[in-house]
């Protein structure tokens, strides 16, 4: 990496409310970014960050069509100086057999030609930790954990070597706590070994801790790329500022005036509970029915009324009720469809009826919200709970948003975000 290049990192993330975790995680730390809505336009606001993140919609894409996102994104990255690239998913690894992280992780492999990078998803702050080779949430395997029966990315497997068997063409090798504990030459000469046998491949580093992050970013903190959660961005962080002297991070004020609007489409259980909080709190909600919204009988119009009677009002799609989960539906991708059109117009509605502080729940939704209002590029602000910043439109200043991952945010989440970005 070169000391006078003022891009240090460029990042791609699988899904919006991933892109604002990576880039919190990067802010908290002292380091510049931007966060960008696809592949920017144009390469202006490069000049001022020392990372930038990118936000795709591939985590539940085809295939195809995400590995070639993903490639056009990086490449994107490169022309522009990056001199580390990171692609970030989720730190519960959210895939199936046909999964996309192999994919895009092999197809880079290949156009980098590297001989290896790491998968590292774990968030520790988060209880997202690797063991032995195995993703834990919460101290339970991940297909033994509330995620496992996930709608759109079912955790069938906890082991990240098994899962990437599935999905992609290299082996994996994994770096135990032993191995990581030993000198930088103990665990290298791990990695050299099993590269005489592989071509290429990946490592599975234990990550159960801040200590084992940082002493992941000193081992292999120099690779071209690496993959992952946003636990190790941070690590990588402080790396950058103890290297090559970063300058001081975006100012942004992350309060603002004016009305609040709460959009939720998670169906997970943390969300749930959140949604149970708020209205145990008095705040007013309005719960979607896709049934209704299919069959008329339920009306944009008439959310919409709800939201101008009632003030800071949360519009949901499940959770709001003691046994959570949303209504069952014959098919579940009109009601999946329905939802996110729904959520993005009374989303635009609120933006262009004046509201400034829009907070979303649910990385579909967020990303559904967020192309229905077309802003497509943020400076960073305060962090409402880890890896959910408060977001600033460069383009509409008196703008604050949330967005944030489904398992993401304390219990009083929803008041914490309308606190911390009102005046």
């Amino acid at each position: 990496m070169d000391k006078k290049q003022s891009l240090f990192l460029g990042c791609v993330a699988d899904d919006f409310t991933g892109a604002s975790d990576a880039a919190s995680f990067l802010v908290n730390e002292g380091i510049p970014a931007l966060l960008y809505n696809g592949i920017p336009k144009d390469a202006d606001g490069l000049k001022d960050s020392a990372a930038v993140v990118i936000a795709l919609k591939t985590r539940s894409a085809p295939v195809k069509e995400a590995v070639e996102d993903s490639r056009r994104a990086f490449r994107f990255l490169i022309e522009h100086g990056a001199g580390q690239l990171y692609s970030k998913y989720c730190s519960t690894f959210d895939s199936t057999p046909k999964g996309n992280i192999g994919p895009i992780c092999d197809a880079m492999l290949d156009e980098l030609n590297l001989p290896y990078t790491l998968l590292c998803p774990s968030l520790p702050v988060n209880k997202r930790i690797v063991r032995d080779g195995r993703l834990y949430v919460d101290g339970v395997p991940l297909d033994e954990s509330h995620m496992k029966n996930h709608p759109l990315n079912p955790m069938w497997d906890s082991s990240i070597p098994k899962l990437m068997e599935e999905q992609g063409k290299y082996p994996s090798l994994i770096l135990n706590a032993a191995d990581l504990a030993g000198t930088d030459d103990v665990a290298l000469r791990k990695v050299e070994e099993f590269g005489k046998r592989y071509e290429r491949f990946y490592i599975v580093p234990d990550y159960e801790n801040d200590d084992q992050g940082r002493r992941i970013a000193e081992v292999f903190g120099s690779a071209r790329l690496l993959t992952g959660g946003s636990g190790l961005l941070a690590h990588l962080a402080n790396r950058y500022k103890q290297e090559y002297g970063v300058p001081e991070g975006f100012a942004v004020d992350s309060k603002t005036s004016g009305r609040g609007i709460l959009l939720s489409g998670s169906c997970s259980k943390a969300t749930q509970g959140q949604i149970q909080e708020w209205r145990k709190a008095g705040g007013s909600a309005l719960m979607l029915s896709p049934a209704q919204l299919l069959d008329g009988t339920q009306t944009t119009d008439e959310i919409w009324r709800f939201v101008l009677e009632h003030d800071n009002p949360l519009i949901y799609s499940a959770g709001g009720d003691p046994d959570g989960g949303r209504e069952a539906e014959t098919d579940s991708d009109k009601a999946s469809s329905i939802l996110e059109k729904t959520m993005s117009e009374i989303g635009l509605r609120a933006f262009e009826s004046g509201y400034t502080r829009i907070v979303v729940a649910g990385g579909e939704t967020s990303g559904a919200v967020m192309l229905a209002l077309g802003f497509d590029s943020f400076l960073i602000g305060q962090s409402i709970a880890p890896g959910v910043p408060i977001m600033v439109p460069t383009k509409h200043r008196e703008i604050r948003l949330a967005l944030k991952s489904g398992n993401f945010g304390q219990p009083d989440f929803f008041s914490r975000a309308l606190e911390i970005s009102g005046e």
